[in-house]
């Protein structure tokens, strides 16, 4: 065994992970193998029973059980054709203002988001309805890319997301009043997003063609029906959710469960419901939570040998120190968690930095559940800023050639909406009741 110091620690682990980034390894990987290194270099074979230890502690960890259950929800959502009809009647609407079918699409994402859960589902679901119509009507390819992207990211932080549920493990905060506290702060993001876009194609009405008016010939009665018609799936999901947990009826273990037998219900009721799509949603939900354990996993045992070895009191010394006090600190958190989301998945960096930061915030006095969203919020950025932005890749994935759609129109597309992002920060640093006031509302 090797003598080791704290601050050593901090640049060998983080080093490490870095370089093993660096060179492409996937980051469960990484993690995993960095944690076993050095915890073999200084502790030896006893490094195995905490490594051990740690992967238990994450297996029985009963809020877990919410992540394939809420995964299993999105996906069965996605195949039920509730975005189509939520979109025609948005489409209806929206269709006579300028930009209209660009906002048409940030709403969706909006209400989608509050029955998905999962950024690869709702992107794909909300692009391959909204990006054709947008298209053939003459819209501006970075405009139809960046509401795709950034209407499409609002999935991972509205309610019932599963970062959420993630950062409540990780900092040991309800995920219950988490749930509460990113509402508000999704619905601004998204006020933010339509504002803009508004504003945009007035000033370059060249952008987004105002649609024919015989496109969008249809009686008012029937407008208002064929959108309560698309609204109804979304209210019933989120009512069967999110109702249950703000009033105190499920916690959110349970209401996953309930989320999961309403889109069962919600696709039968479209009759798209059959073992095709049980078939695949399972599959799809096994993937996809095999890939957040296999992270978790790793990630444990990277922040137990990690704080074992003392590199948390290393951090806590620095951080403590950073000019300005608790702001300075402060902004030295929101730097290093928007540079992480360049390189690093949302998850690896929730699973290490968030068990690192969380109890210095709440020694400096910040709540906890304000500076935990204000962390959610800025890692919506992580989705569009490359070189690790799942969002362009996924427009990427799903675009047909024939669109001629290029990664140039998606990146400019998406850089006015992470300016917007970071608008949405300093309005929830200036207003912080925009984020705590519905957890204030809950029936405990």
């Amino acid at each position: 065994m090797v003598e080791i110091s704290p601050e050593l620690v901090v640049v060998l682990m983080f080093g490490g992970m870095l370089i093993g980034i660096f060179f492409g390894y996937p980051l469960a990987i990484v993690l995993g193998g960095v944690a076993m290194f050095v915890g073999m270099a200084a502790m030896g074979p006893p490094v195995f029973n905490l490594l051990r230890s740690r992967i238990y502690d994450f297996l029985s960890n009963y809020i877990f059980l919410a992540v394939p259950l809420f995964i299993y929800m999105g996906v069965v959502v996605e195949r039920s054709g509730a975005a189509e009809k939520l979109y025609r009647g948005l489409y209806l609407w929206f269709g006579g203002v300028r930009g209209g079918l660009a906002i048409a699409t940030v709403l969706m994402g909006t209400i989608l988001a509050a029955c998905v859960g999962v950024i690869a589902a709702s992107v794909t679901m909300i692009g391959l309805v909204a990006m054709p119509s947008m298209l053939k009507r003459g819209y501006n390819k970075e405009l139809v890319c960046g509401s795709v992207c950034a209407g499409g990211t609002l999935g991972i932080l509205i309610p019932p997301s599963i970062m959420l549920i993630v950062y409540g493990s990780a900092a040991a905060i309800s995920v219950g009043k988490l749930y509460m506290a990113a509402f508000m702060p999704g619905l601004v993001l998204s006020g933010l997003y339509v504002v803009y876009i508004a504003i945009h194609c007035w000033l370059n009405p060249q952008l987004a063609p105002v649609i024919a008016p015989e496109e969008r010939a249809i009686s008012l009665s029937k407008k208002v029906r064929v959108l309560l018609l698309g609204m109804l799936p979304p209210v019933f999901l989120v009512v069967a959710v999110l109702g249950t947990i703000f009033f105190g009826i499920a916690a959110p273990t349970e209401s996953a469960a309930i989320g999961c037998v309403a889109a069962i219900i919600l696709a039968m009721s479209y009759r798209r419901f059959n073992w095709q799509i049980f078939r695949e949603g399972m599959l799809n939900t096994l993937r996809v939570t095999s890939m957040v354990y296999i992270i978790g996993f790793s990630a444990y045992m990277f922040t137990g040998v990690f704080l074992r070895l003392g590199g948390g009191d290393a951090v806590s010394n620095v951080l403590f120190s950073v000019p300005g006090g608790k702001w300075g600190f402060f902004t030295a958190i929101m730097f290093i968690v928007f540079v992480l989301g360049f390189f690093i998945d949302w998850i690896g960096i929730l699973f290490i930095i968030v068990p690192l930061v969380t109890p210095i915030g709440k020694a400096l006095g910040f709540d906890t559940l304000w500076f935990a969203m204000m962390v959610c919020v800025n890692l919506q950025m992580s989705f569009l800023t490359p070189p690790l932005a799942y969002t362009i890749f996924y427009v990427q994935g799903f675009a047909k050639p024939e669109w001629g759609i290029d990664t140039g129109h998606i990146i400019r597309g998406v850089v006015p909406f992470v300016v917007l992002i970071m608008v949405g920060l300093g309005l929830c640093l200036a207003f912080p009741e925009i984020i705590l006031w519905l957890p204030g509302m809950m029936i405990k």
